[in-house]
């Protein structure tokens, strides 16, 4: 079973972030009638704060001195101004199909009868733990190291996230991700991926932070006390054995860092190997269960990982293995039993390790899940009614617009080598940009759906997403997969499929307003937009060709180069320091501070092109330049809890939003616009801005 939580729902541009917030931005409360929406909050600017010593809180300074973070919230701010817009649509989309009593078997019915289990409490109460008996019984039977072999397989599930399939969480001992080898594009090619914890992170476990150490032992006392719950007589002396076996496991796992480099990655072995390259787990009995049974060649993401995990299957006792299976069943499917176990769960992994003290009301966890496990059938509906084709036509504009800049810049830079430049060129021209929706659309006619069986319905909808995976193995390579639904608040850069999708509901105020100024729309969603098309030519997708295989196109003069910007970038955010004594690591998001950079870089390029060679106007005292970076520097507003900070510090390949807002620095026209000078803290000669694109 995938992790199912509602607790964390939003993530944020190419990455996992959660970003749980409710946002107070809108339209400028000052834009005079006739005058243009510039698309900027005006009454949130702190003037009293110069902008070349902090852009993010000249940008946002007088909006953070009242914004107030809602108790069933980790954070607030721009992004979820947006997902709550889309939380909101499709809550009454869903609503609504069930009072028009759809057709049995139609998408419709799945989604109100989905929409009815989850919400259901009553039902919940009282069918207690009977939901997941079938699969505690599995657990019990478990006699031998075949047997759990077995049952660990047939818990194998999918990691449907291109995003951050490097770092697979999920308490289920691997993790599965199909899509094209790195080899051989044309061939969809199996990816074992590293799990096993309860925890965010293997960090969680092994650092020595006094923090990290106190949520340790709160995690004991939470496994405890579920398993109290559950009826274990001896549910302390279990935790103890419990989150032992998970440190463990966390010890074997390979760090984030790790994961990240793709050249650690390629490592495709033959299934037959697998029991002589990490021995301790049978893994044909594995395969089998897993249905996996019938690959030649997998490859192993985490091969350290997935030789001491295996390692441990035969080196733990067999009473500990049973007793963490039984802890992570319910633990997975704690938000869809009875209240208290529901209640636990959110007090560790709410309240404890992300500081939000109230739980979201069950609506919005019952809209969370039905858009996690029946996307498509709700993405339908959404664009249907809230992504007109004139509004698709507009950002498809703006997309060309931004391509033909980063096109433009290419030409112009004087570091490239000629063939660098080719090859370069050659991937623009080749980038598949997808727009508001898939062309083709997930079936669901096969999936049963039941409006009394809230637990059943999710894990025959896992189990589905798992055989849809399994299905494309073997199967021609299809370059227009969507990895995101319609009404996901995120935009992302597929590298191997050298695609871009940009959701629907992105594409909307304050990202992207059609009839708002040029100068807003290319900060915000322009800078999302270039974003994702550097992603192409970043420290990954250098690694990358036109076709989607890993080969390097650099030639050794432009890959030093490369090289000496991109460390530049990673001193400049290793100094940033997020909470006192811990700073941001910025190796771990070196690819989305190049993309940050490159992104802002080519969405200013676009913007003036976008003007024709005219002056843009002044509007409300500002000039064109000052808007599209307050855009930018508005579109990162974010205020979030120490604790949910510090996780995602651990766990994310993004720069904490606040300094995010700071990429501004590396920009040339932001030192004009704003008139910043030497000595001011943000001020960065011209020669130590990084200029990559």
């Amino acid at each position: 079973m995938q992790r199912f939580r509602w607790i964390l729902t939003a993530a944020v541009l190419g990455g996992a972030t959660t970003l749980l917030a409710v946002p107070v931005m809108g339209a400028s409360p000052e834009t005079k009638a006739g005058h243009t929406d510039i698309g900027i909050d005006l009454g949130g600017v702190d003037h009293a704060i110069q902008p070349g010593n902090d852009f993010f809180g000249y940008a946002n300074g007088t909006w953070l001195k009242t914004a107030q973070i809602p108790a069933d919230r980790s954070s607030t701010g721009t992004f979820l101004l947006v997902y709550q817009l889309a939380e909101k649509r499709t809550a009454d989309l869903i609503r609504n199909v069930a009072q028009a009593h759809p057709a049995p078997g139609s998408n419709e019915r799945k989604i109100a009868d989905y929409y009815a289990a989850f919400m259901d409490e009553a039902s919940i109460e009282k069918h207690g733990l009977t939901p997941l008996k079938p699969q505690l019984d599995q657990i019990e039977a478990i006699k031998t190291r075949d047997d759990l072999a077995r049952v660990l397989g047939s818990q194998q599930r999918a990691d449907v996230d291109p995003i951050n399939a490097t770092n697979f969480h999920t308490e289920n001992l691997f993790g599965l991700f199909v899509t094209q080898g790195l080899q051989d594009p044309s061939q969809n090619m199996a990816y074992l991926l590293q799990g096993g914890i309860g925890m965010p992170s293997r960090d969680y476990y092994l650092s020595q932070d006094p923090q990290m150490a106190a949520f340790r032992a709160k995690y004991q006392t939470y496994v405890a006390s579920l398993l109290k719950l559950a009826g274990a007589t001896d549910a302390d002396a279990q935790a103890k054995t419990i989150v032992a076996l998970e440190t463990k496991i966390a010890q074997a796992q390979e760090s984030l860092v790790d994961s990240q480099d793709v050249h650690k990655a390629n490592n495709v072995w033959n299934t037959t190997d697998f029991a002589q390259k990490a021995p301790g787990l049978n893994w044909a009995a594995y395969f089998k269960a897993a249905g996996l049974d019938g690959q030649k060649n997998i490859d192993v993401w985490q091969p350290s990982a997935t030789t001491g995990i295996a390692a441990l299957v035969a080196s733990e006792p067999l009473d500990a293995w049973k007793q963490l299976l039984r802890y992570h069943a319910l633990d997975q499917s704690a938000p869809l039993l009875p209240k208290a176990y529901a209640d636990l769960s959110f007090d560790f992994y709410g309240t404890t390790l992300q500081g939000t003290p109230k739980q979201q009301e069950r609506w919005k966890r019952a809209v969370s899940a039905t858009n996690t496990d029946l996307g498509d059938a709700v993405g339908q509906i959404y664009v249907k009614h809230y992504f007109p084709a004139s509004a698709k036509a507009k950002v498809e504009t703006m997309v060309k617009n931004i391509l033909a800049a980063f096109d433009d810049r290419v030409d112009t830079l004087s570091w490239m080598t000629p063939a660098t430049r080719a090859k370069a060129k050659e991937k623009i021209t080749t980038l598949r940009v997808s727009v508001g929706y898939p062309e083709t659309w997930r079936s669901y006619s096969s999936l049963d759906i039941r409006a009394d069986d809230p637990l059943g319905n999710h894990d025959r909808a896992v189990a589905l997403e798992y055989q849809h995976q399994l299905a494309k193995l073997g199967q021609p390579v299809d370059r227009g997969e969507w990895w995101m639904t319609p009404q996901t608040v995120n935009a992302v850069n597929l590298p191997l499929q050298n695609a871009l999708n940009f959701p629907a509901a992105i594409l909307q105020p304050p990202f992207f307003d059609p009839n708002a100024d040029a100068a807003a729309n290319y900060g915000a969603i322009g800078a999302v937009i270039g974003h994702e098309i550097s992603h192409s030519f970043d420290n990954t997708g250098a690694d990358f060709d036109a076709q989607g295989k890993m080969e390097n196109w650099w030639t050794p003069q432009d890959a030093a180069h490369f090289e000496a910007a991109t460390q530049k970038l990673v001193k400049q955010f290793d100094q940033y320091e997020a909470l006192p004594g811990l700073h941001v690591n910025g190796q771990q998001t070196l690819g989305e501070n190049i993309a940050d950079v490159s992104g802002l870089t080519v969405a200013y390029a676009a913007y003036h092109k976008s003007l024709g060679g005219k002056p843009a106007p002044v509007i409300d005292g500002l000039t064109g330049d000052q808007r599209f970076f307050l855009a930018f520097g508005q579109a990162w507003r974010s205020k979030i809890r120490d604790a949910a900070l510090r996780q995602r510090l651990a766990t994310d390949v993004h720069a904490p939003a606040n300094f995010r807002a700071q990429t501004v620095r590396n920009i040339d026209g932001w030192y004009d616009a704003f008139d910043v000078k030497p000595g001011e803290k943000l001020y960065l000669a011209p020669d130590d801005r990084v200029k990559i694109w």
